[in-house]
C-alpha cells in the first residue's frame, strides 16, 4: 500500500533531524599547533606541546562552550617540511586556525600558505622580523615576541655595564641575524668579531679556539636548544667560564637547564618571562606544569600556553565560532585573556608590547639550578619594526 506523501515528508524531515543533531553535537574547534619535536630541538617543541595539553586542561578542553582539538605536527626545523604538514592541516584535516612554530625560517614559509587559505596563524615562538615589519599581516598574531627585542635588553644591559669588547657569535639563519641586529641596536660598545655558525650545529671547538685568540672581553651568543648546550658545555670545559663573561639570549633555559646543570651557573639572559614570576596565573601555570609532567616549563611554553588562551578569548567572543576570519581579527586585537606575564597589549603589527628582565642562573629549584629575575631592564618595550607595519586598526 502507498505511503501517503504527508508521511513520507514526516519520515523526510525526523530522518534530516536524526543525522542534524549528532553533527551539532560534535562540532568542534580544530587548531592545527606546528612544532619539533624530533631531534635535538624536540625538547623545545615537547615544552609547547606539553603546555597546549595544560592549557586544554584548564578550559576544559572547551572553548566558547565548544570541544577542542589540537593537531599536532613537526617541522623537523625544515621549512617544506613546515609547509607540508601546514598545506595538510588545512586541506585534509581542515583546521580552524593554526598556531605554534619555533624557527623564523619555518615560520616565514608557513605564514603565507595559512593566510593564503583564509585562516589566522597564532606564532607561539619565531618572531622574524619581516612579519613585524614590512611583511605584518592581519591574519598573524604572536604571543611571544619580535626576535630583536630580547637582544635589545642584553645589549641595553651590558652597554649600561660598560662591558667593551664583546666576542658575537648565532646561527647562520633569519633568528641568528635579527638577534645580532637587536644586540647591536643597543649595545654601542666595540665588538670584536661577529662569527655566524651552521644552524643546528653541535662542535664549536674550532670557533671556541678562534674565540680564545681573539681575547675579547664578553661574549655574547644566540644558541637555542641543542645548539646551546653543547656550546656551552665546550666554552666551560674550555676554562672560559671564569676568563671571558658570556651572556646569551635563548640558550640557557629550562629546555637546556637539565642538560647543562653546574656548567649554567652564573649565566646572564635576558627574557620577557621566567618560572619564578609573581604573576597569578604564571604561578598557576608552573604549579600545575610541574604537577602534571614533572619538570618545569620554559618561556616557550608560557608563551604557547598564552596562544592557546588568545585563541579560547576569540572562540568566546564570536559564540564559538572562528568562521568569521574579520570578527576573529578584531577580537584577538582585544587580547582579552589572563596572560601569564600579566596585563597583555597589542602592537598595531599585532606583536606585543612587554616588559624584558635579566635573569641569571644560580643554584636552586627542583632541577638543583634554576633562572631566577635579576632586575628589569625594559619596561612596555615595543619592537624595532612595527612603524614599518602598514596595518591600522
Amino acid at each position: 500500500m502507498p505511503i501517503p506523501i504527508r508521511m513520507l515528508a514526516a519520515v523526510a524531515t525526523a530522518a534530516t533531524l536524526a543525522f542534524a543533531l549528532p553533527a551539532a553535537a560534535q562540532q568542534k574547534i580544530k587548531i592545527g599547533f606546528i612544532t619539533t619535536l624530533s631531534g635535538p630541538a624536540g625538547v623545545i617543541g615537547k615544552h609547547m606541546k606539553d603546555s597546549v595539553e595544560l592549557a586544554l586542561d584548564h578550559l576544559g578542553h572547551k572553548m566558547g562552550g565548544v570541544p577542542v582539538e589540537v593537531i599536532f605536527g613537526d617541522d623537523q626545523f625544515k621549512p617544506d617540511v613546515g609547509v607540508q604538514v601546514a598545506e595538510e592541516m588545512l586541506k585534509k584535516h581542515q583546521v580552524d586556525i593554526m598556531s605554534g612554530i619555533i624557527w623564523s625560517h619555518v615560520m616565514m614559509a608557513v605564514v603565507p600558505v595559512v593566510t593564503g587559505a583564509g585562516k589566522v596563524m597564532v606564532g607561539t615562538n619565531a618572531g622574524a622580523s619581516p612579519l613585524a615589519g614590512k611583511a605584518c599581516h592581519e591574519q598573524y598574531f604572536s604571543t611571544s615576541w619580535n626576535n630583536d627585542q630580547t637582544p635589545e635588553a642584553m645589549g641595553k644591559f651590558m652597554q649600561e655595564q660598560g662591558i667593551n669588547d664583546v666576542y658575537v657569535m648565532a646561527p647562520n639563519y633569519q633568528a641568528g641575524k635579527d638577534m645580532v641586529a637587536g644586540f647591536k641596536r643597543f649595545y654601542k660598545g666595540r665588538i670584536v668579531e661577529e662569527i655566524f655558525t651552521k644552524p643546528g650545529q653541535q662542535d664549536y671547538q674550532a670557533e671556541i679556539t678562534q674565540l680564545r685568540a681573539k681575547g675579547p672581553k664578553a661574549v655574547f651568543v644566540f644558541y637555542p636548544g641543542g645548539m646551546g648546550i653543547q656550546f656551552v658545555k665546550q666554552y666551560v670545559q674550555a676554562g672560559l667560564r671564569e676568563r671571558i663573561p658570556l651572556y646569551s639570549v635563548f640558550t640557557v633555559d629550562e629546555t637546556t637547564l637539565p642538560a647543562l646543570k653546574e656548567s649554567a651557573l652564573g649565566q646572564y639572559e635576558a627574557k620577557f618571562w621566567s618560572p619564578d614570576m609573581k604573576v597569578p596565573a604564571s604561578q598557576k601555570y608552573v604549579a600545575d606544569f610541574r604537577k602534571k609532567f614533572g619538570y618545569t616549563p620554559s618561556f616557550y611554553g608560557a608563551q604557547s600556553y598564552d596562544g592557546m588562551l588568545l585563541i579560547d578569548s576569540a572562540v568566546r567572543a564570536n559564540k564559538g565560532s572562528l568562521a568569521n576570519t574579520k570578527a576573529v581579527i578584531a577580537s584577538m586585537r582585544k587580547a582579552d585573556f589572563d596572560s601569564i606575564r600579566g596585563p597583555f597589549k597589542y602592537n598595531v603589527n599585532h606583536h606585543p608590547i612587554q616588559d624584558f628582565f635579566l635573569l641569571r642562573a644560580v643554584k636552586g629549584g627542583p632541577d638543583g639550578v634554576e633562572m631566577r629575575i635579576q632586575k628589569k631592564v625594559f619596561d612596555d618595550h615595543k619592537d624595532s619594526y612595527y612603524q614599518d607595519c602598514k596595518m591600522k586598526w
